[in-house]
């Protein structure tokens, strides 16, 4: 099998090629910049090619499996999923931008016509988010609603904080009635029970109230993290300026100069998710992983995904309805607590 990382320079690509080798595997590094693809694949002694998004299909004529590293994904993700269709490549990234999920599932047509796999969100979003919902609706088929829960630790790379920025002004998002609809940031409050202690969350805009809802087709789906409460209030009156040119500019600047985690960091830190699944009788079941440093994680399962994808019925998956709800229990130092009955709600 031949395989690529696209975006290989970035840091989390250049974590995937590095995790890739070690584990005795050999893909081809590419990316937009010789300058910087070319010394990491010397280093890594691997092949590399240089392209842009407009010659991608060409260069991916020999390719069975991409890994798109390379954001953001609203930008990027399009022109690569066009790339792979007419290449007869399969397509994984790392993206957890909601729009960008909602635009790979309406590929799915085409994506079973070209005999292609189109797997958005491999990584730390939203593997272990969606198979932990996948999991609670095993548990409770009824389901009408569902929380998920996430802490990460460790910081951010450049690439995550210049998506973060890009989608500074769009708001926050909630699944309702199976409609996504837009909210105050940390429109809803509630307790996470996750593996080490409760703890007070809000509603934040996450991938899952895309793909939980494939997944799972629970019509009602919010995700929260620990936000403080003034954030939720000021977010109707800052949106509109983070969505300025000025902001928008400034923001990226100071995105391009964050390094990432480094090594020591990563193995210090964890993740954590927790989840909560209810339906109309009041029946209520719940539960909680950890993992690894999120970036960690992602490499691990992107490295994983790829060399399963071909196991994949072709069209446009989530983590769990390409490779189960366990997939998760699979992947490197994650923990994960059976779900349990939270009781009935009276």
């Amino acid at each position: 099998m031949t395989w690529m990382i696209y975006g290989a320079n970035g840091f989390t690509g250049t974590l995937v090629a590095e995790l890739a080798v070690r584990r005795g595997l050999r893909p081809v590094l590419a990316g937009r910049d010789a300058a910087k693809v070319r010394p990491l694949a010397e280093r890594l002694g691997l092949e590399h090619r240089v392209f842009g998004l407009g010659d991608a299909a060409g260069a991916l004529a020999d390719v069975d499996v991409v890994a798109h590293c390379a954001g953001p994904f609203a930008a990027t993700s399009g022109p690569m999923v066009d790339a792979c269709l007419r290449s007869g490549t399969h397509y994984v990234d790392i993206t957890g931008e909601i729009d960008v999920f909602e635009a790979v599932s309406r590929r799915d047509a085409d994506a079973k016509a070209a005999g292609v796999v189109l797997l958005p969100g491999a990584g730390f979003d939203v593997v272990p988010t969606d198979c932990l919902a996948a999991m609670l609706h095993e548990a409770l088929p009824t389901a009408t609603h569902l929380d998920l829960a996430f802490l990460v630790q460790g910081g951010a790379s450049s690439g995550t904080a210049m998506t973060a920025v890009e989608g500074s002004g769009g708001g926050n998002r909630v699944r309702e009635d199976g409609v996504l609809r837009s909210v105050r940031l940390g429109h809803r409050r509630r307790t996470a029970h996750f593996r080490d202690r409760p703890r007070q969350v809000g509603t934040i805009p996450w991938g899952d109230v895309s793909t939980a809802y494939r997944s799972t087709g629970i019509p009602n789906i919010a995700t929260f993290t620990t936000i403080p409460g003034v954030l939720g209030t000021l977010q109707p009156l800052t949106a509109p300026l983070l969505r300025t040119p000025v902001a928008q500019r400034l923001g990226r600047a100071l995105a391009k100069r964050i390094g990432g985690p480094d090594d020591a960091t990563r193995a210090r830190t964890r993740c954590q998710v927790f989840g909560e699944v209810w339906d109309a009788e009041g029946n209520r079941v719940r539960a909680a992983l950890t993992g690894p440093n999120a970036y960690d994680l992602t490499a691990d399962s992107v490295v994983r995904a790829v060399q399963r994808v071909h196991e994949v019925t072709p069209g446009a998956h989530t983590p769990s309805s390409a490779f189960g709800a366990d997939y998760v229990r699979a992947l490197d130092g994650v923990v994960v607590d059976e779900p349990t009955s939270a009781g009935r709600q009276q």
